[in-house]
């Protein structure tokens, strides 16, 4: 098949070609910023599930519908080992700036920077990684008390507060969120509390790891009654199937009934596999239809480049220690596993090994699903360790 012509789009936040099985995800945001936007109550959403799901995908999104809708929003990635002020203050900068466009809206805003000016010099010593700033004069007094609570409360009701009097609404868009650490969590959820307390209009949505929702419960314990949490997991079947065939179909090529069920036996109905599947699928297949001759073809190749970029790269941040707890995980199978298993395998007490269940999962690679359990946050990476590794007796 031609490859100018490969629809398939497997990549980090890449959006497919058919996004199936999330309408009602994509409609459930859209009317909650309508309601926001109306003054009525809206709940925050946080989606979360394991990597490969299409979080990110769903959130931009989100984000694009809410900007063709004419709502200001405010992407914002939380990489691992950075500080919640200084991920969200540039990014709010560049949403403001291009809300204050005219010379007669920017007299309007000048407050606004004032207060996200006050807020920067005041964590700039404390976050040590704030790199920011603005050509205005600080507004001494509002959010620059140094306690991150009390003035990220005052910077986002500010913004609520103009937002309100515009008529428009600001949508925080945060991907990775479970990389923030608690205290800083705790503000922004204190935060968000207390804008939606005074119906301004500024709301969040957020994407994460599956730990995402015990770590917002437990930086705040109302937090469960401040967002609506979506579990973002593999699609359906049938929703796994068209995201495979129609891309496909609109360029008249088929597949045979065979070759779709192997690809949706192999991947697990996961996104992001099956745009790999989908896309090695291309590659080899010469004519439609594609036949399960080619699809058990492209399976060796995506197996094969999976290992060497999208499962190596997450197995080349882990320690020795680490490397050797989660080959222990994949002994078991996909899980999820008892911590005490997992240490009987590595014939260890479990307390001696519990930091290193930690830190796998600090690192985002894997997670408790309940209290003494573990499991991985990569699909199909059991298979990867047993491949790459030798169990250790």
């Amino acid at each position: 098949m031609d490859p100018r012509t490969n629809p398939y789009a497997p990549g980090a936040g890449t959006p497919p070609p058919e996004l199936a099985g999330r309408d009602g995800l994509i409609e459930a945001a859209a009317v909650a910023l309508d309601r926001i936007r109306d003054g009525l109550s809206a709940r925050s959403l946080v989606m979360y599930g394991l990597r490969g799901v299409g979080k990110t995908v769903l959130l931009n999104q989100m984000r694009l519908n809410a900007e063709a809708n004419g709502l200001v929003t405010v992407p914002v990635e939380a990489p691992e080992g950075r500080s919640l002020p200084a991920i969200l203050l540039p990014s709010l900068r560049s949403s403001l700036i291009r809300v204050s466009r005219s010379e007669a809206t920017k007299a309007g805003f000048k407050k606004v920077f004032g207060i996200l000016a006050s807020f920067a010099k005041a964590f700039r010593v404390k976050y040590a990684d704030i790199d920011f700033s603005i050509d205005i004069e600080p507004e001494e007094g509002i959010a620059d008390s140094g306690d991150l609570e009390n003035d990220l409360t005052e910077l986002l009701r500010s913004i609520g507060e103009m937002a309100r009097e515009r008529g428009v609404v600001v949508s925080l868009f945060i991907d990775e969120l479970q990389y923030v650490k608690e205290d800083q969590l705790a503000a922004l959820i204190t935060a968000l509390h207390s804008a939606n307390q005074r119906k301004l209009p500024i709301t969040l949505f957020a994407a994460g790891l599956p730990q995402l929702l015990g770590l917002l419960g437990k930086a705040k314990s109302y937090a469960e009654r401040l967002f609506d949490f979506q579990f973002i997991g593999a699609l359906a079947p049938e929703f796994a199937r068209e995201a495979l065939v129609e891309p496909a179909r609109r360029l008249n090529v088929e597949y045979q009934t065979e070759a779709i069920d192997q690809i949706v036996q192999a991947t697990e109905c996961y996104p992001y596999f099956l745009q790999a599947w989908g896309q090695y699928c291309w590659q080899v297949a010469e004519k439609t239809p594609i036949t399960l001759e080619d699809t058990q073809q492209a399976t060796e190749i995506a197996i094969a480049q999976l290992d060497s970029s999208f499962f190596r790269v997450r197995f080349d941040r882990l320690t020795p220690s680490e490397r050797r707890y989660m080959r222990a995980m994949a002994e078991l199978g996909p899980g999820p596993h008892r911590s005490g298993d997992v240490a009987e395998i590595l014939h260890r007490p479990v307390n001696s090994i519990a930091p290193t269940r930690s830190s796998l999962i600090r690192k985002g690679m894997a997670y408790s699903p309940a209290h003494g359990d573990i499991a991985f946050t990569v699909p199909l990476f059991d298979g990867f360790m047993k491949r790459i590794m030798r169990l250790e007796n």
